[in-house]
C-alpha cells in the first residue's frame, strides 16, 4: 500500500476571496453557510443514530 492511498479523497474548495464581495454579498454568503452547517449537522444527527442502532444490534 502507498503513502498516497492513504490520503483523503476529499479536496476541499478553495475559500472565497471576501475582499471583491460587497457586504451584501457577504451576508448572503453567511445565510449559504448556516445552511450548510445545518446540513451537516442533520447528516451527523443520522448517522448517530445509525452507529447506535448497529451497535445495539451487535450487542443482542
Amino acid at each position: 500500500m502507498e503513502e498516497e492511498d492513504l490520503a483523503p479523497k476529499f479536496l476541499r474548495p478553495k475559500p472565497l476571496d471576501l475582499d471583491d464581495l460587497s457586504i451584501e454579498a457577504l451576508q448572503d454568503y453567511i445565510t449559504e453557510l448556516e445552511g450548510e452547517i445545518e446540513r451537516v449537522r442533520g447528516a451527523i444527527t443520522a448517522k448517530e443514530s445509525w452507529r447506535g442502532e448497529a451497535e445495539s444490534f451487535f450487542k443482542s
